[in-house]
């Protein structure tokens, strides 16, 4: 939820399905009182008005049911911008069949997953569902007989039987440090938020090295870049060799209304040119988005689905990591050995009438 505020206006925006509507416009008189008692309940210092602040919130709605609420203030022109990110706690039955992949896909996530070592990486912007398809692999592997250890920031989803830490660099407990304790405490699984140093990268490959399953996430555009991008951070090739088990791209995309979507034209230009870009695209089975929605949706979307670009790193991978092998060539060489890019996942996702052209365009470049 975004708290805006203007010289002559109030905004409030909610993010649905990714993307940003607007809710209100109330008077501007309304900013510093809400942006007040916003950090009144997240325990901030409503005296500091110059400098951004973070906090939280925990709404009880049942005795089973909470919801953190993520609070960060940032000092604009016209007054506090205040931001509440909603974590839902509730427990979450998530499967690896829920998350949109492909049979070939998801066997590969779950054989990655059977391995007693190595290291998973799931790589997308912000938003993406990347810790969505991690805990759908915590789940997976939760059983007694395993000793799971997470750190993130934030824990967004909790399960039980899972030991999960909050990053706090206020106190200096940031990945690197966590991922140090957990090596003492006797892991089977370790899952790390974010690689977001050199540090956390190369106890992250050592873990994996040492007879413990990592999983983490890292922030590219395809599972290719992730591997030059460790390499760039100076993790030796032969280390990213021996290491690595699976590298996953994915996005978010909207889903179509069942009840409303409309075939989308024959004659459209846009379908036209993405039948010459890919030949596997079927225009008798792709749908576009009702702009004026039904009663189960909004604006002809209901709910998000992934795509995925699944990367198994198997001897041929292997042996290009070695002679120091670019993204694209990782790339084709991957697509060689049966390896789907995020474009060709979201034209099946096409012909499946899940999506449209007008959201896999929104997500994606097809071009």
């Amino acid at each position: 939820m975004h708290f805006e505020p203007f010289e002559d206006h109030f905004q409030i925006r909610f993010r649905q399905d990714g993307l940003l509507q607007t809710y209100a416009h109330p008077p501007a008189g309304v900013s510093r009182r809400l942006s007040t008692r916003l950090k009144i309940l997240a325990q901030l210092n409503i005296a500091e008005r110059r400098l951004p602040q973070d906090g939280r919130i925990k709404l009880t709605l049942t005795a089973e049911h909470t919801v953190d609420m993520r609070v960060s203030t940032l000092p604009t022109v016209w007054g506090e911008k205040v931001v509440v990110r909603l974590l839902n706690n509730g427990q979450q039955q998530l499967t690896l069949h829920d998350l949109g992949l492909t049979e070939w896909q998801r066997q590969h996530y779950q054989a990655a997953l059977d391995q007693p070592q190595g290291m998973i990486l799931f790589t997308g912007p912000t938003g993406s569902g990347k810790t969505v398809s991690l805990y759908s692999g915590l789940h997976y592997l939760n059983q007694p007989q395993r000793n799971i250890a997470t750190v993130e920031d934030p824990v967004e989803i909790q399960l039980n039987g899972i030991n999960q830490v909050n990053v706090n660099t206020r106190i200096g407990l940031d990945f690197a440090t966590a991922l140090r304790a957990f090596l003492r405490q006797d892991p089977d699984v370790v899952m790390v938020g974010e690689v977001r140093d050199t540090d956390t990268a190369e106890i992250s490959i050592k873990a994996a090295q040492t007879g413990h399953l990592v999983l983490s996430t890292l922030h590219t555009n395809s599972a290719a870049e992730s591997i030059t991008r460790l390499a760039h951070m100076g993790i030796a090739p032969y280390n990213l060799a021996s290491s690595l088990t699976l590298v996953v791209a994915q996005r978010l995309v909207r889903r179509l209304c069942p009840v409303c979507k409309q075939p989308h034209p024959r004659d459209d230009p846009s379908l036209t040119q993405l039948m010459r870009l890919y030949p596997r695209c079927d225009p008798t089975q792709i749908y576009q988005a009702n702009p004026r929605g039904c009663y189960r949706c909004d604006q002809g979307y209901q709910g998000r689905t992934g795509i995925y670009e699944v990367l198994p790193i198997d001897d041929t991978i292997t042996d290009a990591i070695y002679r120091h092998a670019s993204a694209s060539e990782l790339t084709q060489l991957a697509c060689q050995q049966g390896m789907w890019r995020l474009a060709e996942s979201g034209i099946a996702k096409l012909n499946q009438g899940i999506t449209s052209v007008q959201e896999l365009s929104r997500v994606i470049q097809l071009a």
